[in-house]
């Protein structure tokens, strides 16, 4: 790598550092108002019900008495979501500049619009929601991501909606397919899959705190509709000669 791009590459990794150092600041920001996080809660909880969606509790019995698949999700929702986002953008700066762009600013995007439902919206998430049957599994199996909230002072817990462990997942796999040629591109969507599945059984979020990631998600990719590079073109294999037609 040159000089320049050494230049650049730090340029980037500091624009990076800085948004979430901005993110955690204003995540932090946005924590308190308990008592409407458990109104917003169960009206949450209540509204899944009427939608028939599938129950969070069931979803969650269905693990117990597999120990190593509770701590297996647990795990990954611990120690994937940052890292496979990370390994992402450094792959796509130094692969494909043209989908690193475009993929930043629509996490930039994604992540602020996150931030300001947070304000609006605090929630508790369905783990704290005890009289509905649900178990902190982090807690009880580990690895654990949280503290008690009452003492928790790195992380705002009261912001379930949106998933940006779903969310973050969804733009890793959109970006990957996009920017790749293999016929197998398809699937990267088992990272957005698994990531929804953990974040439900574990506890950690509700069914409708995807899909409002996911509406976010649709409405930061219509606003950069036009920064959208161009296909990735699949190499020739040995032997092949690709021939352009006007």
């Amino acid at each position: 790598m040159t000089g320049s791009g050494r230049l650049s590459a730090l340029r980037e990794f500091a624009l990076i550092a800085v948004l979430f150092l901005v993110y955690k600041v204003a995540r932090l920001a946005a924590n308190g108002h308990v008592d409407e996080a458990f109104r917003n809660a169960r009206a949450v909880w209540d509204a899944e019900r009427w939608l028939r969606l599938p129950g969070e509790l069931a979803a969650q019995q269905s693990l117990l008495g597999w120990d190593i698949l509770v701590e297996a999700a647990n795990s990954y929702y611990a120690y994937v979501h940052f890292p496979a986002t990370a390994v992402c953008l450094v792959w796509l700066y130094r692969y494909r500049p043209a989908h690193y762009r475009w993929t930043r600013n629509v996490l930039v995007l994604l992540t602020g619009g996150a931030l300001g439902v947070h304000f609006l919206v605090p929630l508790a998430p369905p783990r704290m929601l005890t009289e509905t049957g649900m178990l902190d599994l982090g807690r009880l199996y580990g690895p654990a991501v949280y503290g008690p909230p009452e003492t928790d002072q790195i992380s705002n817990q009261y912001a379930a909606m949106p998933s940006l462990h779903v969310g973050w997942a969804l733009v890793v796999a959109i970006a990957l397919i996009a920017a790749t040629t293999t016929r197998y591109r398809g699937l990267w969507l088992l990272h957005p899959a698994i990531t929804l599945l953990v974040v439900v059984v574990t506890g950690n979020h509700y069914w409708l705190d995807a899909l409002a990631a996911a509406a976010l998600l649709a409405v930061a990719y219509t606003m950069l509709r036009g920064h959208r590079p161009a296909p990735a073109v699949p190499r020739p294999r040995a032997g092949e000669v690709l021939v352009h037609v006007p």
